[in-house]
């Protein structure tokens, strides 16, 4: 009797504080408008309605007729990508570039919250993170001119090899070069969320783990790693969700004539076609393809871990 009755209980509270804010709502409704109509306006102008955009891939794109006087041809841009003899290169060259920078940059900034996280100074630990940070205010163009002057047969890398190789030149590189100079550039600022994360660890435990003789990878291991995992999880679904969103910029300013084997991604093929040779139809169906792939890889990583992760996700 008395588990039924304080259920019914809790029920007339939630209800009556339920009645009380729709009553509210009713009352200053005006309020409400003011405060959302904006941001739900702009949300629905620049977000939704360029969407309309996406019937290009489905047509043979005129400038001047619009969307509404194009020609209809179906599917034969996917097809006409799909069938191309560079197709596979291009997915290829994406898929390497993604999987790889995801295996390396991943757990870069992890590693560095951890590392950041075991210095006590606060002072030299605000030094340490404000020139770890000062890379990601570096413009793109900006750092791959820098990387591009490092990497020059007069560069400083070639100096201090003794050698005058041209790395920008060599398909083998290009990949490590693009990795590389995204990890010194990202990592310390994509570390700031682990960051905060650790900050909310025990340090009751840690200093128990400390006491008890735990080493540093045991204090990680049991104190924390469960303060970021979840922190963790969500990062990383994010990540595999634009496996294949390689930055376009960065790509194409390091990209040079004797790269293009390794430097050609489906971006900045989708530049070429679009921009520069005027096929918008083609170049609107191949970032479709892209942006369809990009939602796969989203919802089946997350459908994984949600399952690995006793039901936890995105």
């Amino acid at each position: 009797m008395n588990r039924s009755s304080n259920t019914a209980t809790v029920g007339k509270v939630k209800g009556g504080k339920l009645h009380e804010t729709l009553l509210y709502i009713q009352q200053h409704w005006q309020l409400y408008v003011i405060f959302i109509l904006p941001a739900l306006l702009l949300t629905i102008i620049f977000r939704y309605v360029p969407m309309g955009g996406v019937l290009i891939a489905f047509m043979e794109y005129n400038p001047i007729r619009g969307i509404l006087g194009s020609e209809w041809v179906g599917l034969e841009h996917f097809k006409r990508f799909l069938s191309s003899p560079d197709f596979l290169r291009y997915l290829s060259n994406t898929l390497k570039l993604s999987i790889f920078g995801l295996l390396w940059g991943f757990p870069a900034p992890i590693l560095l919250a951890f590392l950041l996280n075991r210095i006590l100074s606060k002072k030299i630990k605000q030094k340490i993170q404000l020139v770890l940070y000062m890379p990601n205010f570096i413009s793109v163009i900006v750092l791959c001119g820098i990387v591009r002057i490092l990497l020059s047969p007069t560069g400083m890398i070639n100096q201090l090899l003794g050698t005058q190789y041209n790395f920008m030149t060599m398909p083998a590189a290009f990949r490590t070069i693009y990795i590389a100079s995204g990890i010194w550039q990202g990592a310390g600022w994509s570390s700031i969320i682990y960051t905060a994360a650790l900050s909310n660890a025990s340090k009751e435990l840690q200093e128990a783990a400390v006491i008890d003789g735990a080493n540093i990878v045991q204090q990680i291991k049991a104190v924390e790693w469960p303060a970021i995992k979840d922190t963790v999880l969500i990062q990383f679904i994010m990540s595999v969700g634009n496996i294949m969103s390689v930055g376009f910029e960065k790509a194409y300013a390091l990209q040079t004539d004797l790269n293009l084997g390794a430097s050609e991604i489906i971006s900045t093929y989708v530049y070429k076609k679009g921009l520069l040779d005027g096929d918008y139809g083609f170049s609107t169906a191949v970032g479709l393809f892209n942006t369809i792939i990009n939602v796969i890889l989203l919802i089946s990583m997350n459908a994984i871990v949600k399952k690995m992760n006793d039901g936890k996700g995105v």
